[in-house]
Formats: C-alpha cells, structure tokens, sequence
C-alpha cells in the first residue's frame, strides 16, 4: 500500500511537472479572456487585430500573450498569405494530460479520503 501511494505521488509530481507551462498559461486572467474569444470565435481562427478589439487589449499585447499560450500548447496558429489565425489547438495531447492529472489527483484525494474513514 505504500509503495502504490508513493509510485502515484511520484506520478502526479510527473503531471504538474508536463502541465507547468499550461497551467501558468491558463492561470493570467488576460488569456483567460483571449481564450473565451477564441472559444467564441470561428473554429479556424481570429487574427490579433481582431482579438485586440474584443478584449480591449493592445495588439502587442495579446501577441505576448498568445505566444505564451502557443509555447504552452494551449493555442495554435495558421499563416494564410501575410495573415496569422490563432485558434484552440486541436491536438488533445496537452488537455488529456491536464485532465489525467487531476483525475490522479482527485483520485488520491478520495483514497486518502477512505483510508481516514477506515
């Protein structure tokens, strides 16, 4: 039993450690607003401009913050002529870790739960 606990504490040290960057990313209230645009907006993408006018942000900086959210997987872009989109990535690799590791982390939580009980 405690070999198991320590193996799953070892596993989420592992999940926060992949999930860094995106948590951080997710964590700004400002790319929390840039990514309900993008939730809000056409699935292949918005430019910056556009972004900038629907968050009353400047284009530079919701171009800092987009970057963040792209380096972090969150956010991903298209070039179409001189024209750059940014829309949510589509590849679920960053969200099904996310996801996993709070499953894990709940799931301890309901284990240390019980045990107390016991």
């Amino acid at each position: 039993m405690e070999r198991e606990c320590e193996e799953r504490l070892q596993k989420i040290t592992r999940g926060f450690q992949g999930c860094r960057a995106a948590f951080t990313a997710l964590g700004d209230e400002t790319r929390q607003l840039i990514l309900m645009v993008l939730l809000e907006s056409d699935l292949s993408g918005i430019r910056v401009g556009e972004i900038a006018e629907k968050t009353h942000l400047t284009r530079p900086s919701v171009s800092h913050h987009l970057q963040i959210l792209k380096e972090a997987g969150i956010v991903a872009m298209r070039k179409e002529g001189t024209r750059n989109y940014y829309y949510i990535n589509l590849d679920e690799t960053q969200w099904k870790e996310i996801v996993s590791l709070i499953n894990l982390v709940y799931k301890s939580i309901g284990h240390n739960h019980d045990k107390e009980e016991a």
